[in-house]
């Protein structure tokens, strides 16, 4: 087989970087192209203790670790009573992203593959998406404090299974990808899996035109201001409104609803989930973490006289933002 290469190698080198590792078959390909590649990296396990190999992984991962001197955090899951693969999932990130904030870490690197991103696709397309929802999984997307950076997106799970049995690097196999009471388990098995067995050429050219066509659809806003969590934007076009709502929401760490894109394309002035107040006014867009608290009397009225949309007041009180340093 022909080597793999990291084509964002080159963006990683200088960057202190956190890999998310589970030591399945995708992240422990990743593991070692990161070795290969000489780019520096610590690691992180999540331990939900539903295999009979979780605690086996989490040995295997510190040993790994020990091994190429990187630092290896773990960490024990609670145990999930209802909708796992949601709870699991913001338990991860919220471990990973502590790890960020208190080590500094720049990057968080997670194991995506071909299979995956035909998989969220499908998925998304069921349920009634648009080109950017569809096209989710990005080599490269900004959070609010790191960057997500997905490596492997070109390649599918059987090139990367190729090159860990050709290199003789050790891997897990997780057997609850097999369990098909899980949606996404579903879909790979019915659909992504075969059609990428068959057809993968075609498939990993399709998602990189699409990601042009995306480029080309967010061209229609661009943000001008930040003020710790308000989020000022500028639209070019009105069309422009929930995809620009959408993403910036998304770079935040909260994933709109179907139900909340529409209220969001009817609405002017709202409230999404009692967290995000959003205000669209001259073509601009506001966001900022919705507050409920007194304000001066002095403070409303410069709000008003600068035209400050109402739901973002109370953020910009409590955080001490003057109301004459953003546009109107």
């Amino acid at each position: 087989m022909k080597p793999l290469l990291l084509p964002t190698s080159y963006f990683l080198l200088e960057k202190k970087n956190l890999l998310a590792f589970s030591a399945g078959i995708d992240s422990s390909a990743l593991f070692f192209l990161l070795i290969e590649n000489d780019i520096p990296f610590d690691i992180a396990l999540v331990n939900y203790g539903t295999r009979n190999s979780s605690d086996q992984e989490e040995a295997h991962a510190k040993a790994l670790a020990g091994q190429y001197n990187l630092t290896c955090y773990t960490v024990a899951a609670p145990k999930f009573t209802s909708h796992f693969e949601q709870n699991a999932r913001k338990f991860r990130y919220n471990f990973f992203e502590k790890l960020i904030e208190e080590h500094g870490y720049e990057t968080l690197l997670t194991a995506h593959q071909l299979n995956d991103q035909l998989e969220w696709f499908l998925m998304r397309l069921t349920k009634g998406a648009g080109v950017s929802e569809l096209i989710g999984l990005e080599a490269v997307s900004e959070r609010k404090n790191y960057m997500l950076v997905r490596p492997l997106l070109k390649y599918s799970k059987e090139e990367l299974l190729a090159y860990l049995k050709q290199n003789s690097h050790p891997y897990f196999v997780d057997e609850s990808n097999r369990d098909e009471k899980y949606e996404r388990n579903r879909f790979r098995k019915a659909f992504s899996d075969p059609l990428i067995a068959e057809f993968k050429e075609g498939i990993a050219r399709s998602f990189g035109y699409l990601q042009k066509d995306k480029e080309t659809l967010e061209k229609g806003f661009e943000p001008i201001q930040v003020e710790k969590e308000l989020h000022i934007l500028q639209l070019h076009n009105t069309e422009s409104k929930t995809k620009a709502i959408d993403l910036t929401l998304k770079k935040l760490g909260y994933l709109l609803s179907a139900a909340q894109r529409k209220e969001i394309e009817k609405e002017t002035s709202l409230v999404i989930g009692g967290e995000w107040a959003i205000e669209y006014q001259n073509d601009l867009i506001y966001l900022a973490p919705y507050v409920i608290m007194d304000m001066p009397k002095k403070f409303k009225e410069k709000c008003r006289i600068q035209r400050i949309p109402r739901k973002i007041r109370a953020y910009l009180f409590q955080e001490n933002i003057d109301p004459q340093n953003l546009p109107a």
